[in-house]
């Protein structure tokens, strides 16, 4: 510490007047913030390895030339065992979404927004940080390599698959784990693979824009790992459709910087990564968890097999004349086998959440309506039968002014008062907000109120968007109603809109008519 100090005092030209540790993180490096008398902060960083002390610097330096939204060194010591480092602040990503994460990937629009912006700025740093870039000054390796791969796959094999006492051929699995490691270091790429690329390492400034730290451990490597890596973070819980659009955000991002192959490949080989990637992670908290006894990582087992149980099920030959339809049947017949095996254990059965994530997506195929009693003769049809597909629009409204006029010119439709529920707008720090802002959302769903009457609204709705569809019928309205149109009616009618498009798929336009704000779910 004392060394940290002069290295400080020597740069600065005075001791610092207030030093604070911060918390760890996962590597064995201890942080401190190191103030001035003005307030004005840096971080210093004692280190356990030269080499990865180099290869955090240099790289640092690197992406400072390049103009990337890294932390800049400030000063180096003489031994490369601390450095100084600009400060980004103390709120990480991490922090950020922590109110979508602790309620099992329900995010909202800001944390969603958030999420998008950090996804759009990573091929800045893989793309445009690779150019000019040494790299024999990685650590520990320049390259993402079969050596590698087949390291990680047995840290799976070893800390994770063997502690389950599942019963295996190890020499069909290493067959397979070799397959698996040469179709993944088949396409080389001269960009810049993260390694950690997680919410914990991106740091936001004043305006939420992001800031990389931690990439210490990168290399050359092809681009799909850290999105894997991102979106399929198991403690995140990010939904499939969450997950979906944010890799269209990446790869139209990735268009600026390169050129970029047909969805449909790109498709397939982030599937190859995303397989990769959960074996890679079951390893650590296998290690972590079942041989260290450190409870967050036990926790994290559970969601990890249910990423893994959704990739298995999607293990399907894709559409060859589709393009956006990618082949999702991995050539890898007994690791398939061994993975779904160890999904269908005891100890990972699915919980009562997991089965209800996985029901939604309701799809009909019933075509036969009515079953018709002989004596009914035949049935004749509605003029509005068979027209589809159904829109759904959704209103949140002042009772004060009138509730929405149906623009459809079929009437009907629902209009729900949310009026005998909690009322945010009562309190002084929710006046100037709306239902779509966090703290009126944690207000809502912490008191309770709304949750219960939503589940009725859902079971109505369902039934009703359910029919419809069946039917061919091309619209459907549900208003909202309070006293302000503000809080509870525009918190209802987000998410009674969400929850049609999510499961069902179909277009769900949204009007907060008192707030002057209108989306379209496609």
């Amino acid at each position: 510490m004392e060394q940290l100090l002069s290295l400080y005092e020597k740069w600065k030209g005075q001791q610092p007047a207030k030093v604070d540790k911060l918390a760890g993180a996962g590597s064995n490096r201890t942080y401190y913030r190191l103030c001035d008398a003005d307030g004005e902060s840096v971080v210093g960083v004692i280190g356990t390895s030269r080499d990865e002390n180099h290869a955090f610097t240099y790289l640092a330096n690197h992406f400072t030339h390049r103009q990337l939204p890294v932390p800049r060194i400030l000063a180096v010591s003489d031994d490369g065992m601390r450095y100084l480092q600009s400060d980004l602040g103390s709120r990480s990503l991490f922090d950020a979404i922590q109110g979508g994460r602790e309620a099992g990937g329900r995010y909202n629009l800001e944390e969603q927004e958030l999420l998008r912006r950090t996804i759009r700025e990573l091929p800045n740093i893989q793309i445009r940080g690779a150019r000019g870039l040494e790299w024999e000054n990685c650590y520990p390796q320049p390259e993402f390599d079969m050596d590698g791969v087949m390291f990680d796959l047995n840290y799976f094999k070893y800390c994770f698959l063997k502690a389950t006492d599942l019963d295996f051929h190890e020499l069909k699995l290493e067959a397979n784990f070799r397959l698996l490691a040469k179709d993944l270091t088949e396409e080389k790429m001269d960009s810049f693979l993260y390694r950690d690329f997680q919410a914990r390492n991106v740091m936001l400034d004043a305006d939420g824009n992001p800031h990389f730290i931690d990439f210490q451990g990168g290399r050359k490597g092809p681009v799909y790992y850290d999105l894997a890596s991102f979106l399929w973070q198991a403690s995140a819980r990010y939904s499939p459709k969450l997950r979906q659009e944010l890799v269209k955000e990446y790869y139209e991002a990735l268009k600026n910087y390169t050129e970029v192959p047909s969805i449909r490949h790109f498709t397939h080989r982030l599937n190859l990564f995303v397989l990769f990637r959960t074996l890679q992670v079951l390893g650590a908290y296998g290690f972590r968890g079942y041989f260290e006894r450190k409870k967050h990582f036990i926790d994290s087992i559970p969601p990890a097999i249910e990423n893994l149980r959704e990739l298995l099920a999607m293990n399907v030959q894709g559409d060859e004349n589709d393009e956006e339809s990618a082949p999702m049947a991995f050539p890898y017949p007994y690791l398939m086998d061994l993975l779904q095996r160890l999904t269908e254990l005891p100890q990972f059965a699915p919980t009562q959440e997991t089965k209800k994530q996985r029901s939604d997506g309701y799809k009909t195929t019933d075509s036969t309506v009515y079953d018709a009693n002989p004596k009914d003769g035949p049935a004749t049809f509605s003029k509005y039968d068979g027209k589809g597909p159904l829109v759904v629009r959704i209103f949140s409204f002042s009772f004060h002014k009138g509730i929405p006029e149906d623009e459809s010119g079929n009437g009907g439709g629902y209009v729900f008062d949310c009026r005998s529920t909690h009322n945010p707008g009562r309190y002084e720090p929710y006046k100037q907000i709306t239902g779509l802002d966090e703290p009126v959302i944690r207000f809502l769903e912490d008191d309770g109120e709304i949750l219960t009457f939503l589940e009725s609204v859902y079971q109505l709705a369902d039934h009703h968007v359910e029919r419809y569809m069946q039917r061919g019928f091309t619209s459907l309205m549900f208003s909202f109603g309070c006293t302000g149109g503000q809080h509870r009616s525009v918190y209802c009618a987000q998410h009674l809109a969400e929850h049609i498009h999510e499961k069902y798929g179909i277009e769900v336009r949204v009007c907060h008519r008192e707030q002057g704000i209108t989306q379209v779910l496609k």
